[in-house]
C-alpha cells in the first residue's frame, strides 16, 4: 500500500518537474505551470475522465497537503530574512500609508459582494478574496525575476506586511462568526489569541536576537538546516493550531534570523529547500482546483478582474510613490501586487465550512467557486504582468517623452 502512494508522490513530482521545464523553455514564470498541472492531474480533469490521478490516495494526498503548507511556510520565512525589525520600524509611517491606501480593494470587494449578493456576510467573504495579495507568488516571483534586491521591493514587501497582519485578525473574525461559533464572544477570543500570539513573536523578534544567533552558532550544515527549519515550523504550527495564519508567524521567524549574521547561510542552504515545496504549494493550488465550477460564477469572476486588478495597481503605484520611487519602478511596484493567492484560498475554505445560520448556498457554494476560479486567474495575469513588466515601462517612458515635447 504504501508502495502505490510513494508512487503517487513520485508522479507529482515528475509531473511538476516537466511543468517547471516547459515553464523554462517558453521563458515563462513557473507558477502558473505548476498550477494547472495540478489542475490537469488532479481528482477534478484526469479523474474525471476515468483516469488514476494525483491525490487518489488519501495518504498521498495529505503528504502533498502538508508539503504545500510546509512551501507557504518557507516562502514567507524568506520573505521574512529581507525585511528586519530595525527596517520595519524605519519604515513603519510608510508601511501605514502605503497599506491603509491599499486597504481600498477591501472596499471594493465589500461593493461587488453586496451588489452581487445583497449579503453583508458574503460581501465581507467576497472583499476579503478580492483584497489580500499572496505573499507566497509574489515572494516567488521577486526572487525569480531578481527584483528581491532592487529598491521597488521594499513597497511591495511593507504593502505584504501590513496586509498579512490585517488578514490574521481577518481571518481570526470569520472563522469564529463562520464555523459555529454564537458571533460576538467567540469572535472576541480569537481575535484576542491572534493578536496575543502576534505581539508575543514581535516581542520575541525584536529581543531574541541573541538567541537566535546562538541558535546558529555550529560548524555544521546540517544542524543549521535542522535548527532553522525546526523553530520555523514548530512556531508555525504552533500559530495554525491556535487559528492564527502559519505565514504570518514565519514571517516574523524571518526576521528574527534576518537579525544574524547566518542569513547568507541559511538562504544558501534552504534555498533548494524552499523551492521544492514551493512547487509543491502551487501544484496543490491547482490539484483542489474543479474547472467545472467556473462557468457557474463567470458573471461575478469578470465583474471582479474588470474592477480589481486595476484598483489594486493604483493602490500598490500610489505605494510606490509613498516610498519615493519613480513612475516607473512604482509600475513594478503596481503590476506586482496584482497576484492573488493562498489566503484568498483560505478564506474559501472557511466560507465552505460555514455551519448554522450563515451557511447559505451563496457563502458555502458559490464564493468559493468564484474564490478558486479568481486566484487561478490573477496567479497567472499576476505573475504574465511582473514577467513582461519592461513592456509596461517602456510604454510609460514613452508617454512621458510625448508629454515633454
Amino acid at each position: 500500500m504504501a508502495g502505490v502512494e510513494l508512487f503517487e508522490v513520485g508522479v507529482a513530482l515528475a509531473v511538476i518537474a516537466v511543468a517547471g521545464g516547459l515553464a523554462m523553455m517558453v521563458r515563462q514564470s513557473v507558477i502558473p505551470f505548476y498550477i494547472v498541472a495540478g489542475m490537469l492531474a488532479g481528482e477534478h480533469v484526469l479523474g474525471a475522465l476515468g483516469y488514476p490521478y494525483v491525490g487518489e490516495s488519501d495518504h498521498a494526498f495529505y503528504f502533498i497537503e502538508i508539503a504545500a503548507e510546509l512551501g507557504i511556510v518557507l516562502l514567507l520565512f524568506f520573505l521574512g530574512l529581507e525585511f528586519s525589525i530595525t527596517k520595519l520600524a524605519k519604515n513603519k509611517d510608510r508601511i501605514m500609508k502605503a497599506g491603509t491606501i491599499d486597504l481600498l480593494n477591501l472596499g471594493v470587494g465589500l461593493v461587488i459582494g453586496f451588489v452581487f449578493f445583497g449579503d453583508l456576510v458574503a460581501a465581507v467573504l467576497v472583499g476579503g478574496i478580492v483584497y489580500i495579495s499572496s505573499s507566497a507568488i509574489i515572494t516567488k516571483s521577486l526572487m525569480d525575476l531578481g527584483w528581491i534586491a532592487n529598491p521597488e521591493s521594499e513597497p511591495m514587501l511593507g504593502i505584504l506586511v501590513y496586509e498579512d497582519l490585517f488578514i490574521a485578525i481577518y481571518l481570526a473574525v470569520i472563522s469564529a462568526v463562520l464555523l459555529g461559533g454564537e458571533g460576538v464572544v467567540d469572535a472576541a477570543g480569537a481575535i484576542g489569541v491572534a493578536v496575543a500570539f502576534i505581539l508575543g513573536l514581535l516581542i520575541l523578534v525584536y529581543y531574541g536576537t541573541r538567541l537566535f544567533q546562538e541558535m546558529l552558532e555550529v560548524d555544521s550544515n546540517e544542524m543549521t538546516v535542522l535548527r532553522a527549519l525546526g523553530v520555523t515550523v514548530l512556531v508555525a504550527g504552533a500559530a495554525l493550531a491556535l487559528g492564527v495564519s502559519e505565514a504570518v508567524a514565519a514571517f516574523f521567524i524571518g526576521m528574527a534570523f534576518s537579525s544574524t549574521s547566518h542569513v547568507h547561510d541559511i538562504e544558501e542552504l534552504l534555498s533548494p529547500v524552499r523551492d521544492v515545496f514551493a512547487a509543491f504549494f502551487f501544484f496543490w493550488i491547482g490539484l483542489v482546483t474543479d474547472p467545472t465550477v467556473f462557468p457557474m460564477v463567470l458573471g461575478l469572476l469578470a465583474v471582479a478582474v474588470v474592477f480589481t486588478a486595476p484598483s489594486k495597481y493604483l493602490t500598490a503605484y500610489k505605494g510606490g510613490r509613498i516610498y519615493g520611487l519613480d513612475q516607473r519602478r512604482s509600475t513594478r511596484v503596481g503590476l506586482g501586487m496584482v497576484t492573488r493567492g493562498e489566503f484568498s484560498l483560505i478564506i474559501a475554505a472557511i466560507a465552505a465550512s460555514a455551519t448554522g445560520a450563515f451557511a447559505t448556498e451563496a457563502v458555502t457554494e458559490t464564493i468559493p467557486a468564484f474564490a478558486v476560479a479568481y486566484v487561478l486567474f490573477m496567479s497567472i495575469l499576476g505573475t504574465t504582468l511582473m514577467q513582461y513588466s519592461g513592456f509596461f515601462e517602456r510604454r510609460l517612458a514613452a508617454g512621458d517623452n510625448a508629454e515633454a515635447e
